[in-house]
């Protein structure tokens, strides 16, 4: 086994690996959209409505830790 063989196993490993990660966040972000716990499609509004005037997406409470 030559380098240039590992070098294509090592880069068909990672692509795939970066599959299955793009894949589970895109999971990730149906399935707590669909559970109701947050909403992205109205983030998609961000970059349409950036005035200093307009609402912003979400309300912060000053009781909420991050």
């Amino acid at each position: 086994m030559d380098i240039f063989q590992l070098q294509g196993y090592a880069y068909f490993g990672l692509v795939a690996f970066m599959v299955v990660i793009l894949y589970s966040y895109i999971y990730h972000l149906y399935s707590s959209e669909k559970k109701g716990i947050k909403d992205f499609e109205k983030y998609g509004n961000m970059a349409l409505k950036d005035e200093i005037t307009d609402t912003p997406v979400e309300k912060i409470s000053k009781d909420e830790k991050n």
